[in-house]
């Protein structure tokens, strides 16, 4: 998987589009703060801004982060270990496995903000320029994403359902 917009007028939702408290609640519950800023750049962003930023606990997104961006990079602290969480600075790092499975938790998570979802977030990756193998995201989530189900499954991050757990990767 790989993102190539750079463009912020594509048009996706963004986290001024969303009920901040379901949102702020949902990063709760994994124990990450969602954290609003104002400033020009965001904080930990490694694409720059618009991209959502990390750093340690926290995941950084201005009004006009795409929702994708916010859960992707709350995905990727969700993912990692409890030590790479604790010195998480910008960059995510992991594996191409780990990339998958970040990637399959964000359409996952879109199912618990309200008028988002996981039709919308997919479309919206597409839009973004999101590119897998099938050509969609789509495709990739119903056809091809068994490797990022099983990692998932094998760190407690999904239950058998496919459902989130709601807590990060402890080791």
């Amino acid at each position: 998987m790989t993102s190539t917009a750079t463009d912020s007028a594509v048009d996706v939702l963004t986290c001024g589009d969303l009920d901040i408290d379901h949102a702020h609640a949902l990063m709760a519950r994994f124990g990450l703060t969602l954290v609003r800023v104002t400033t020009d750049s965001i904080p930990g962003s490694y694409w720059g801004a618009p991209e959502a930023g990390l750093l340690e606990h926290r995941v950084y997104v201005r009004d006009d982060t795409p929702v994708h961006s916010f859960l992707h990079e709350a995905c990727h602290a969700i993912c990692m270990d409890a030590g790479r969480r604790a010195t998480l600075d910008t960059d995510a790092g992991g594996d191409d496995l780990e990339e998958n499975g970040v990637c399959y938790l964000q359409i996952v998570l879109a199912d618990h903000l309200p008028g988002v979802g996981r039709d919308r977030l997919m479309i919206d990756m597409d839009r973004w320029g999101y590119s897998f193998r099938l050509g969609s995201t789509r495709a990739w989530f119903d056809q091809d994403a068994d490797d990022a189900r099983a990692w998932l499954h094998q760190y407690d991050l999904i239950d058998e359902a496919d459902r989130p757990t709601f807590h990060a990767r402890s080791v």
